[in-house]
Parts: structure tokens; sequence; C-alpha cells
């Protein structure tokens, strides 16, 4: 184990004497697993039959990460998946930095503001609003490092099998949404011609608009749709193309005549529902733009492996993060709007005494109401510290004192 693991191991240690981990419903029925400081593999299919008993093994063992899974089993320390013998499964929503585009060159906190932004939306547009759970069914979790976990617990969900679970990805991520569907067409008869053969019926195509009192991505599409008019209405075509990518390469004289035909009956649009006061062009454009650039947009953010599987293995609320130091935190939905994992995940237990370290690379951090400018050998209190080390973004001690030890011995 080398030093920077060893001052870990010391600070979460003294966390652990001072806290136990909090424990899921029924936890007897549940897996557990834990990574260490000082062991390269994960030690799983263990089980506790009491609080005291978690807290003795956290104290003695000091994991550097702890888990537990969102299935309950008649037998959870059975070795093999099949001996433990399923009984159901929480449905999990997990959603971290490493999907973010750009992440790399994001700070911390700014991929975690981002990360948060994520996971409202999805808590709000889908579990609380088109799904229909209430807000003391929906778990919030900080999950130590980069994102969020939401747990739902209802008994309806818990016998949910791999299919429908991924069924619930592809409703929230908007996964084969059909613009037919969402914007049916409907064909009426316009005039009869007469021909040799006989006699044919031309037929008006018109989009229609889900109505006001729609539901799901229906109305979701449909308060979409207004922006987009709206946006058309009142930007010049440079602007039009920038926002919505997908017509980038439609003639300019294309969107001028959409932006005349949107300003002069966009309010008939949502009155009436329906694009027939609209040319055809005009009418495809409006669901190009829909289909291609705005769906994706108000779609949700999940990680499809992690809600798919019914065998998981999810970070233990109460826990410290060994990536970070930060404490895996359960949150309300109110706390959610404005939670600062900086702020409010940083254990009590770290305290404010100085600790020398050698940055890696320079950085700059905002922490538990401290501001901090990082180069080089520097000291900071040991809070901050465990976050940079566990960042891997600092090494414990000054390197000249490294050298100085390696030499000695």
């Amino acid at each position: 184990m080398d030093s920077n693991s060893r001052f870990l191991l010391k600070a979460f240690r003294k966390y652990y004497r001072a806290n136990t981990p909090i424990l899921p419903d029924r936890f007897t029925r549940r897996e557990f697993g834990f990574m260490f400081f000082d062991r390269s593999y994960v030690q799983r299919h263990m089980s506790f039959a009491s609080p005291e008993e978690l807290r003795r093994f956290m104290v003695g063992q000091v994991p550097s990460h702890s888990y537990y899974s969102t299935s309950y089993y008649r037998k959870p320390d059975a070795p093999t998946m099949d001996e433990k013998d399923w009984m159901g499964a929480e449905l999990i929503f997990d959603l971290d930095a490493d999907h973010l585009k750009g992440a790399e060159n994001m700070t911390y906190a700014e991929m975690l503001r981002q990360i948060r932004s994520e996971m409202i939306n999805l808590v709000d547009s889908f579990l609380l609003g088109d799904l229909g759970f209430s807000e003391d069914q929906v778990h919030i979790t900080f999950s130590g490092g980069r994102g969020y976990h939401a747990h739902v617990r209802t008994p309806d969900v818990m016998g949910l099998g791999t299919h429908e679970r991924r069924e619930l990805v592809d409703y929230i991520t908007g996964t084969g949404l059909n613009m037919d569907w969402v914007f049916p067409i409907n064909r009426v008869p316009t005039s009869q011609v007469v021909t040799r053969s006989g006699v044919r019926t031309n037929v008006a195509k018109d989009r229609q608009i889900p109505p006001a009192d729609a539901g799901g991505w229906r109305l979701r599409m449909r308060n979409g749709l207004m922006d987009v008019v709206n946006d058309i209405c009142d930007s010049d075509v440079k602007s039009v193309k920038l926002e919505y990518p997908s017509i980038k390469g439609s003639a300019s004289q294309t969107i001028l005549k959409a932006q005349e035909e949107l300003r002069r009956n966009r309010g008939i649009l949502f009155q009436k529902n329906t694009m027939a006061v609209l040319s055809p062009h005009t009418q495809a454009l409006l669901v190009k733009i829909m289909s291609d650039d705005v769906a994706y947009r108000l779609s949700g953010e999940v990680d499809e492996p992690v809600t798919a599987d019914i065998k998981r293995l999810i970070r233990l609320p109460g826990s410290v993060h060994g990536k970070s130091g930060l404490r895996v935190t359960p949150i309300t939905r109110q706390e959610l709007t404005d939670f600062d994992p900086l702020q409010m995940a940083v254990p009590e237990e770290y305290s404010d005494d100085p600790v020398k370290i050698t940055m890696r690379r320079d950085a700059t951090l905002e922490m538990k109401g401290e501001s901090f400018t990082l180069k080089g050998e520097t000291e900071v209190p040991e809070f901050a510290a465990v976050f940079l080390i566990g960042r891997k973004m600092a090494d414990i001690g000054f390197a000249s004192e490294a050298t100085v030890q390696k030499k000695l011995f």
C-alpha cells in the first residue's frame, strides 16, 4: 500500500469510527460488496445480520468503496447468483459524468452541476411526471463521485424484469419515438379529377398537433413545437440554422418562406391543433426539426445497463467514495435543487489541520466555503487533501521529502 492509500485509509477509518452507513430497507435480504485500499479484488456475496455487525466490519476492514445489491434475495450471501434465489429488485436510475460530452475539459464542480440538472429533469419530468411516482417513492442519492442515483422501491416495480426496465429506459430517452404518432397525418379529400381511367380524389395530408390536454411525450413535443415556432418567427435565418443543425443544408428561401407562413399563422396552429394552414414544405421542415433536433433535448438521461440490471450492486448510502472521500449522501428532491457536494457531502470527521501535498497539476478548488489556488508543493486542510488525493490530483507530502525518503530506503 502506497503513502496515498495509507493517508486515505486513515481518514476513512476516522469517519467509520463515528458513522455507520445507512442501511437499506430489508438489509438482511441484500448482498453487500466492497473494495479495499490494500486488495485488488472485489469482496462480495456478503450479508449482515445487524447494523452493529456492519459497523464492526467497516471500522476493521476500512473499505475504499462500499456497495449493496438493488435486489432482494432469500440467501444473499450464497456464493453464486442462482443460489441466492432472487425475490425482486429496486428500480434504479443512474446518472454519471462519464457520459458528458467534453467532461475531460470540465472541473469537478462543473460536471456535478450539469449532472444535477439532468437528474432534476429526470425526476421532475419523468419519474414524478409521466410515470406518476410520488416524492416519497423516489429516493435520490449523491453517489459520492460524479453523479446521482434515483431509487424507486414501490411493490409494483420490484418484480419487473430486464425487458420491462429497458422499455422504461426507451420511454425516458425517447428511443424509437414515432413522429407519425406524435404528429399524425390527417387525410382530407380536397377535390376530384376526372381521368380516362375514372375519377381520382386528391387528398391533403396535413400534420396534426397534440392537444393541450395531451400527456407524456405528446404534450412534451407540443410544447417543444411552440418554442420552435417562436424561434423561427423571432430569429434570422442564420440563427435558426445554428439552433437547429438538421436544417443547415436547407435553402435560405425555404426558411424565409416558413418564417412568413408561421408569423402569419402561429396563433391558429395551437388553437386548432393542426398544421393544415401551412404548406407541405413548412410542415416537413417543422417535423424534421422536432425529430432530429428537439426530441433528444426533451429526453431524459439514463444509464441503460444500470436500470436494466436486476442484480446490480450500487453505492451504499452513508459510506464514503474511495475516489473523492465524499459521503454517499441521501437527499430530498427539494435539497437536490441547490445540492453542492463540495460543500454538503464533505464528512465533518475530516479536520481543518494542514496537510502537505504535491499537486500533479495546477488547479483551483472551492470546498467547505474556502477557495484554494493550488500549485506544486503546498498545504491544504485535511478535508481538501482527502479529496485531491482521492481524485489523483495530488500526492501526500512534498516531492522533495518523498525523494529523500526514497534514497534512505
